[in-house]
């Protein structure tokens, strides 16, 4: 009889065994979003649940409590670089994204904790910012909450949060230029000079066009064949007035892009011959 109890018994344990191997979909999968923002990268970690026919805020997600910002585990967003958040600058590094969601407002914490996963955890002394957003109504619901990375610019983005029909941005800002130029300047005391991409970076964003011009001049006798450079150098010569000089780095452009048997930079000169006519 103990040799069948003990017979019995194991089986019972190797079934419960592997019946704990068995592996289902999660209920609120797991997104990464890596996104590439200013000279670095932005990862973001979250988790994402579903309406199911529930309604979300101010009942499955109350009002007024610390939220996860997610399902699972704690959301979490790398800064592979120093960031500007509600005014305040957070160095790079690893932090902890949370919400206070309200009816019209949410309060939006970058916190250094990045195990919060209920209200109770939550530490305040572990803030490093805390900024708030207004609540936008959509006219549609969205079934699985979305955290997205929109209006891509050089050195700033939003973090949209959305979820039934609620969106929540939070504005990222990052010093892109202060480093860019500190390059520039240092590349230019070096031998191998870039000259087409400090004078593209001067034209693409306000700065000495004259100067811009001289790179362009000193880039396309580098490379006398380079019908991009050609393109840009009239790019510049046509927002400083010079369009005679305009019209004819565009006629070489052309020249230089068919005989490379490239149709686009063909087009694009057309379209800017046009324009100064």
């Amino acid at each position: 009889m103990k040799k069948i109890l003990l017979t019995l018994t194991v089986l019972v344990s190797g079934f419960a065994a592997m019946s704990q191997n068995i592996k289902t979909p999660s209920p609120s999968t797991t997104q990464n979003v890596k996104q590439e923002f200013g000279l670095s990268s932005v990862e973001l970690s979250y988790s994402r649940p579903g309406m199911k026919g529930r309604k979300i805020f101010g009942d499955l997600v109350p009002f007024g409590q610390v939220w996860r910002t997610g399902a699972n585990s704690a959301t979490t967003l790398t800064f592979g670089d120093d960031v500007t958040i509600g005014g305040k600058k957070i160095p790079a590094g690893k932090y902890g994204l949370l919400t206070i969601p309200g009816a019209s407002e949410w309060t939006i914490i970058i916190t250094k904790q990045l195990d919060v996963t209920s209200p109770s955890a939550y530490k305040a002394d572990q803030d490093v910012v805390r900024t708030t957003a207004k609540v936008v109504t959509l006219p549609f619901s969205v079934e699985s909450f979305m955290i997205i990375f929109t209006n891509m610019k050089p050195s700033s983005m939003v973090l949209e949060m959305v979820w039934d029909n609620v969106e929540v941005d939070l504005p990222i800002t990052t010093d892109v230029d202060a480093k860019v130029m500190a390059q520039i300047n240092d590349a230019m005391n070096q031998d191998n000079k870039p000259y087409g991409q400090a004078a593209q970076y001067y034209m693409d964003n306000g700065k000495d066009l004259n100067q811009a011009l001289a790179w362009y001049d000193k880039a396309t006798a580098q490379q006398p064949d380079a019908f991009w450079l050609f393109y840009q150098k009239a790019n510049c010569q046509a927002k400083l007035g010079k369009k005679t000089d305009a019209v004819a780095s565009a006629n070489k452009s052309i020249e230089l892009a068919k005989a490379a048997g490239n149709s686009d930079y063909v087009t694009l000169n057309n379209k800017l011959l046009a324009t100064l006519k």
